[in-house]
Protein backbone atom coordinates (compact mmCIF):
# COMPACT_ATOMS: atom_id res chain seq x y z
CA UNK A 1 0.00 0.00 0.00
CA UNK A 2 1.22 3.51 -0.85
CA UNK A 3 0.23 6.33 1.14
CA UNK A 4 0.96 9.72 -0.41
CA UNK A 5 -0.08 13.38 1.19
CA UNK A 6 -2.14 15.59 -0.68
CA UNK A 7 -1.15 19.51 -0.42
CA UNK A 8 -3.92 20.09 2.37
CA UNK A 9 -2.49 18.50 5.85
CA UNK A 10 -4.38 15.62 6.82
CA UNK A 11 -5.86 14.40 3.26
CA UNK A 12 -4.36 11.03 2.15
CA UNK A 13 -4.16 9.69 -1.61
CA UNK A 14 -4.17 5.75 -1.02
CA UNK A 15 -3.30 3.17 -3.65
CA UNK A 16 -3.84 -0.06 -2.10
CA UNK A 17 -1.56 -3.32 -3.12
CA UNK A 18 -3.29 -4.84 -6.53
CA UNK A 19 -2.91 -8.57 -7.21
CA UNK A 20 -3.83 -9.09 -10.79
CA UNK A 21 -3.79 -12.03 -13.06
CA UNK A 22 -6.12 -13.32 -16.17
CA UNK A 23 -9.02 -14.09 -14.07
CA UNK A 24 -9.06 -10.33 -12.29
CA UNK A 25 -7.77 -8.70 -9.78
CA UNK A 26 -7.10 -8.73 -5.65
CA UNK A 27 -6.81 -5.95 -3.17
CA UNK A 28 -7.15 -5.21 0.96
CA UNK A 29 -9.37 -2.36 0.16
CA UNK A 30 -8.87 -1.69 4.08
CA UNK A 31 -6.35 -3.46 7.01
CA UNK A 32 -6.22 -1.66 10.16
CA UNK A 33 -2.83 -2.52 11.34
CA UNK A 34 -1.50 -1.67 7.93
CA UNK A 35 -3.63 1.67 7.89
CA UNK A 36 -2.61 2.41 11.51
CA UNK A 37 1.03 1.45 10.47
CA UNK A 38 0.79 3.87 7.53
CA UNK A 39 -0.38 7.03 10.03
CA UNK A 40 -4.28 6.01 9.55
CA UNK A 41 -4.94 4.98 12.75
CA UNK A 42 -8.86 5.58 12.80
CA UNK A 43 -11.64 3.39 13.90
CA UNK A 44 -14.11 3.19 11.07
CA UNK A 45 -17.47 1.94 11.98
CA UNK A 46 -20.31 2.72 9.19
CA UNK A 47 -20.02 1.88 5.38
CA UNK A 48 -21.71 4.00 3.12
CA UNK A 49 -22.67 3.27 -0.43
CA UNK A 50 -23.99 5.70 -3.61
CA UNK A 51 -24.68 4.75 -7.16
CA UNK A 52 -24.91 7.98 -9.39
CA UNK A 53 -26.82 6.69 -12.64
CA UNK A 54 -25.61 10.10 -14.91
CA UNK A 55 -22.29 11.75 -15.49
CA UNK A 56 -22.18 14.80 -14.06
CA UNK A 57 -24.18 13.83 -10.05
CA UNK A 58 -22.42 16.55 -8.23
CA UNK A 59 -22.66 15.72 -4.10
CA UNK A 60 -21.76 17.79 -1.83
CA UNK A 61 -20.04 19.64 -0.38
CA UNK A 62 -20.94 17.63 3.07
CA UNK A 63 -19.37 17.69 6.85
CA UNK A 64 -20.78 16.86 10.00
CA UNK A 65 -19.99 19.25 13.00
CA UNK A 66 -18.11 18.44 16.07
CA UNK A 67 -18.72 16.65 18.18
CA UNK A 68 -20.33 14.06 15.55
CA UNK A 69 -17.45 15.12 12.54
CA UNK A 70 -16.39 12.03 10.69
CA UNK A 71 -13.13 11.28 9.05
CA UNK A 72 -14.20 9.46 5.43
CA UNK A 73 -12.34 7.01 3.55
CA UNK A 74 -13.53 7.01 -0.28
CA UNK A 75 -13.16 4.54 -2.63
CA UNK A 76 -14.78 4.05 -6.40
CA UNK A 77 -16.18 0.60 -6.64
CA UNK A 78 -17.53 1.31 -10.28
CA UNK A 79 -17.09 4.24 -12.69
CA UNK A 80 -14.94 7.28 -12.14
CA UNK A 81 -15.46 10.41 -10.01
CA UNK A 82 -13.73 14.09 -9.40
CA UNK A 83 -13.51 13.66 -5.61
CA UNK A 84 -12.88 17.20 -4.10
CA UNK A 85 -11.85 18.24 -0.30
CA UNK A 86 -11.98 21.71 0.66
CA UNK A 87 -10.48 22.84 4.74
CA UNK A 88 -13.13 24.54 6.66
CA UNK A 89 -11.20 24.70 9.56
CA UNK A 90 -10.93 27.91 11.31
CA UNK A 91 -7.66 29.62 11.57
CA UNK A 92 -5.78 27.04 9.23
CA UNK A 93 -3.25 28.21 6.68
CA UNK A 94 -5.40 26.61 4.55
CA UNK A 95 -8.44 27.61 5.05
CA UNK A 96 -10.81 27.91 2.11
CA UNK A 97 -8.57 25.90 0.21
CA UNK A 98 -9.72 22.73 -2.11
CA UNK A 99 -8.09 19.80 -3.66
CA UNK A 100 -9.44 17.15 -6.24
CA UNK A 101 -8.16 13.87 -7.01
CA UNK A 102 -10.00 11.47 -9.70
CA UNK A 103 -10.80 7.90 -8.45
CA UNK A 104 -11.80 5.28 -10.24
CA UNK A 105 -12.45 1.69 -10.18
CA UNK A 106 -9.54 1.05 -12.71
CA UNK A 107 -6.96 2.71 -10.32
CA UNK A 108 -8.56 2.08 -7.40
CA UNK A 109 -7.29 4.92 -6.06
CA UNK A 110 -8.79 5.64 -1.99
CA UNK A 111 -9.11 9.19 -0.35
CA UNK A 112 -8.93 10.08 3.39
CA UNK A 113 -10.76 13.03 4.05
CA UNK A 114 -9.94 14.04 7.62
CA UNK A 115 -12.58 15.68 10.15
CA UNK A 116 -12.63 19.39 9.48
CA UNK A 117 -12.37 19.40 5.34
CA UNK A 118 -16.11 19.71 3.63
CA UNK A 119 -16.53 16.62 1.12
CA UNK A 120 -17.91 16.15 -2.41
CA UNK A 121 -17.76 14.72 -5.70
CA UNK A 122 -18.35 15.02 -9.40
CA UNK A 123 -19.42 11.79 -11.52
CA UNK A 124 -17.62 11.21 -14.74
CA UNK A 125 -18.74 8.19 -15.75
CA UNK A 126 -22.64 6.85 -16.09
CA UNK A 127 -23.54 3.95 -13.06
CA UNK A 128 -21.00 5.04 -10.41
CA UNK A 129 -20.97 3.90 -7.23
CA UNK A 130 -19.03 5.03 -4.58
CA UNK A 131 -18.52 3.70 -0.98
CA UNK A 132 -17.03 5.05 2.13
CA UNK A 133 -16.30 4.58 5.11
CA UNK A 134 -16.48 6.77 8.24
CA UNK A 135 -15.27 7.06 12.08
CA UNK A 136 -18.82 8.49 13.67
CA UNK A 137 -22.66 7.74 12.83
CA UNK A 138 -24.46 9.84 10.91
CA UNK A 139 -26.08 12.16 12.42
CA UNK A 140 -28.56 14.65 11.19
CA UNK A 141 -28.59 16.86 14.00
CA UNK A 142 -24.88 18.15 12.77
CA UNK A 143 -25.21 17.37 8.89
CA UNK A 144 -24.20 20.53 7.09
CA UNK A 145 -22.88 21.80 3.81
CA UNK A 146 -21.32 24.49 1.93
CA UNK A 147 -21.98 25.41 -2.06
CA UNK A 148 -20.63 23.71 -4.19
CA UNK A 149 -20.34 26.90 -6.72
CA UNK A 150 -19.24 28.92 -3.71
CA UNK A 151 -16.54 31.61 -5.94
CA UNK A 152 -14.79 32.17 -2.56
CA UNK A 153 -13.44 28.74 -2.74
CA UNK A 154 -13.50 28.62 -6.95
CA UNK A 155 -13.56 24.80 -7.25
CA UNK A 156 -12.59 23.76 -11.06
CA UNK A 157 -15.62 21.16 -11.62
CA UNK A 158 -15.59 18.92 -14.41
CA UNK A 159 -19.06 19.91 -15.21
CA UNK A 160 -20.82 23.68 -15.22
CA UNK A 161 -24.40 22.29 -15.06
CA UNK A 162 -24.42 19.76 -12.12
CA UNK A 163 -27.70 17.20 -11.37
CA UNK A 164 -27.83 18.32 -7.78
CA UNK A 165 -30.27 17.34 -5.02
CA UNK A 166 -32.57 19.75 -3.71
CA UNK A 167 -30.76 19.82 -0.63
CA UNK A 168 -27.11 20.03 -2.06
CA UNK A 169 -28.99 23.07 -4.37
CA UNK A 170 -29.53 25.50 -0.99
CA UNK A 171 -26.36 25.09 1.02
CA UNK A 172 -24.76 28.53 2.20
CA UNK A 173 -21.76 30.08 0.81
CA UNK A 174 -18.14 28.91 3.31
CA UNK A 175 -18.48 32.74 5.14
CA UNK A 176 -22.14 31.86 5.77
CA UNK A 177 -21.74 28.61 6.64
CA UNK A 178 -22.38 26.87 10.25
CA UNK A 179 -19.10 25.27 10.77
CA UNK A 180 -17.21 24.77 14.80
CA UNK A 181 -13.91 23.24 13.64
CA UNK A 182 -11.16 25.36 14.27
CA UNK A 183 -7.44 24.58 13.55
Amino acid sequence: MLVREGSLPGVKLIEPAVFEDNRGFFMESYNAERFAASGIPMTFIQDNHSLSVQVGVLRGLHYQLSPKAQTKLVRVTSGAIYDVVVDIRHGSPTFGQWEGFELSAANKRQLLVPAGFAHGFCTLMPNTEVQYKVDSLYSAAHDRGIAWDDPSIGIQWPTSEPILSDKDSKHPLLADADNNFIY
